[in-house]
């Protein structure tokens, strides 16, 4: 089917001329973080750790040093299904395997319900003994990111079974002196 050029050259105007579609909250709150994923994978590449895939790891880890910041990491959580946190921070020169889970928040909203999950996630389904969960950004409230504070600190809800843990919770900024501290 042929069409005339004016009804071609009045599609194109149309398309190019159209708004562009603003991005859903959920696409900028992804988006947002991912920079602070991308902070933290770049602050622990200057000290040494080489970031890889958790899945491209568990096919070949010889292929791998023995400094890695393991990404995209599984784990069985609370409720039985399969989850994922943001890296596993695993160094054989100084014997640490750390979790690192990372929460930024831009704007107000319910997310911070999910804390109370995400900590007790942390102290029960997680399998390592440490784990560090970098909370950011201006859209917590207060209320919520004090509760994660306190029940880190105090070792709330912990059993004699997962006393052993430590949980830290993070600023970017207490990270960033965190890792200038621990990995000279």
């Amino acid at each position: 089917m042929k069409f005339p050029t004016r009804v071609i050259f009045a599609c194109f105007v149309f398309v190019a001329a159209a708004p562009a579609f603003a991005d859903t909250p959920g696409a900028t709150a992804n988006r947002q973080g991912r920079m602070l994923e991308t902070t933290i994978r770049h602050v622990l590449e200057t000290k040494g750790f080489t970031p890889v895939s958790h899945a491209r790891w568990r096919k070949a880890p010889e292929k791998f040093g023995g400094e890695l910041l393991l990404t995209n990491v599984p784990f069985r959580t609370l409720y039985g299904r399969q989850g994922r946190t943001e890296f596993l921070l695993k160094s054989e020169r100084l014997g640490l395997k750390i979790r690192i889970e990372a929460k930024w928040q831009q704007t107000p909203g319910s997310t911070d319900e999910k804390l109370p999950y995400l900590y007790l996630n942390a102290i029960e389904a997680m399998p390592e003994r440490h784990v560090i969960i970098v909370i950011d950004g201006d859209g917590w409230r207060p209320q919520a990111l004090g509760w994660l504070r306190h029940a880190a600190a105090a070792k709330a809800y912990t059993t004699p079974a997962n006393d052993a843990k430590t949980v830290q919770v993070l600023s970017l900024a207490e990270f960033i002196t965190w890792a200038n501290g621990t990995f000279q």
